[in-house]
């Protein structure tokens, strides 16, 4: 017996050698992450257009997967994908209580879905792994909206092919509004002085174009070249006022930390799934992909001198700010946002799940096992509330951070190695970074029933396996 259980051991040490050495080069590209250039802020920042509805009495919007061409680089056309036009897609407005429809057509060459990424919907309507859609087929989802005030975002998840769709284009936002968000008075101009970002770094091969064989990395695709909102080399002009601006991480896999490189603060206003209860103030702010933050930045008390910008933890200048004359809206910050609380309940209940994240590249787990469709992995109670505990096991190299995403439904988190969150995380979330041996417990309930995905949000790893199913009944 004791001879089996120690040749088992020696089984098991070969094994974790070789993975270690097989994820050696993968690790050694996430330690030393290749910087971004610095944006020269030679083009204004695009502007998602903001999508109409079919028709004035209902909220039905039509939403396309296309194939297009987009000139990123003066002069030259980068093939790329995007919703409802070339290149990224627009922006889809709901409110509070609205039934919407939405007509999807899928205009690409290959297969895709649309996951509405933070929308608490039915498991037929979340666009997930099973909801395909092949080449030229179409369909209608209709839900109603029940949650408050976010900024959400959509996006392909097709089973093995949703990095290379991301990283190709495709993925818009979605804003919701309701009776708080509107009584609050945050700038609520678009595109004037409330600013979507999507962040995403690519690389592009010397043809210009968006190459994802070649770039593509097991660990989590990163490139050198960032593009906000589509934008190469983007700046913002902005007035002397508050401006609010909504950052998403729409990366394959790079983790961002946000600052303004005079070392002034801002303020969080938002996380993932609405408003925190209280303005938060900070200097930096990092987002894991797929995760968001809104945050006001108060251009009337900057030095704009020296010029002012937004960088990262490598101080490469993401986005340069042009600070006009000209004064804007006089706003004030509202003191109390929302009524967010986790319960004394919540906080008692015991942890009834739990999602081990293992591995790297190919190699990733969640609970020893790779994603099967066939296979459901966890059940759930539709309106019940439990407590999941995630946990990021490192392996001999360490580890690296898993963003943590989970469909449907959006969570609180309790805890962050027993230690109470950040005061910016205390808010309704749907993904979540987890260090290496974090374990991290969240309150989790779904509203509605169906197959969810429970996953790591570096796309590379959702297409290798590092996903499971939740089926809430």
């Amino acid at each position: 017996m004791e001879g089996m259980d120690h040749s088992k051991m020696d089984m098991e040490g070969m094994d974790q050698s070789k993975m270690d050495k097989d994820t050696m080069e993968g690790h050694m590209s996430h330690d030393k992450v290749v910087s971004l250039n610095n944006s020269t802020g030679e083009n204004e920042l695009k502007m998602p257009p903001v999508l109409k509805s079919d028709n004035k009495k209902e909220v039905v919007y039509t939403v396309r997967a296309q194939k297009g061409e987009t000139e990123i680089f003066d002069g030259t056309k980068t093939k790329t994908y995007g919703y409802n036009g070339a290149f990224l897609g627009p922006v889809l407005r709901f409110s509070k209580g609205d039934t919407v429809k939405i007509r999807l057509i899928n205009e690409l060459d290959e297969v895709t879905t649309f996951h509405w990424h933070g929308l608490e919907v039915p498991g037929k309507a979340d666009g997930g792994p099973h909801t395909v859609l092949k080449p030229e087929e179409e369909e209608l989802i209709e839900f109603k909206v029940s949650q408050e005030a976010s900024t959400l975002w959509f996006h392909p998840h097709p089973k093995g092919n949703t990095a290379e769709q991301v990283y190709n284009g495709l993925a818009g936002l979605i804003y919701i509004e309701d009776d708080n968000s509107k009584s609050l008075g945050l700038p609520n101009e678009y595109g004037k002085n409330d600013i979507p970002l999507i962040f995403q770094d690519k690389t592009f091969d010397d043809e210009k174009q968006l190459n994802y064989s070649a770039a593509m990395n097991e660990d989590g695709t990163i490139g050198d070249t960032l593009l906000i909102n589509g934008t190469l080399n983007p700046k913002l002009t902005v007035k002397k006022e508050k401006v609010r601006l909504r950052l998403l991480n729409g990366s394959n896999a790079r983790n961002y930390t946000f600052k303004l490189n005079t070392g002034d603060s801002f303020v969080q206003v938002a996380t993932d799934g609405g408003f925190l209860n209280k303005p938060v103030t900070l200097k930096e702010l990092s987002l894991t992909p797929s995760e968001r933050a809104e945050i006001i930045v108060d251009f009337s008390q900057l030095n704009t001198e020296k010029g002012l910008a937004l960088i990262n933890e490598n101080e490469s200048i993401l986005l340069p700010f042009e600070v006009s004359d000209q004064s804007g809206e006089d706003s004030t910050l509202p003191g109390e946002m929302n009524n967010f609380s986790i319960t004394e309940e919540e906080m008692n209940l015991p942890v009834t799940k739990k999602a081990e994240f293992f591995g790297m590249m190919d190699k990733v787990t969640i609970n020893g096992k790779k994603f099967d469709a066939e296979r459901i992995d966890f059940t759930q109670k539709q309106g019940v509330t439990e407590v999941w505990e995630i946990y990021n096991k490192p392996d001999a190299m360490g580890g690296m951070i898993h963003p943590v995403h989970i469909h449907g439904t959006q969570f609180k988190i309790i805890s962050r190695n027993g230690e109470e969150p950040p005061e910016n995380e205390r808010g309704w979330k749907d993904s979540i970074s987890v260090k290496p041996d974090e374990r991290v417990k969240i309150a989790i309930q779904f509203k509605h029933k169906g197959v969810y995905m429970i996953h790591c949000h570096i796309l590379e790893h959702e297409d290798n396996g590092m996903m499971a199913q939740i089926k809430v009944e």
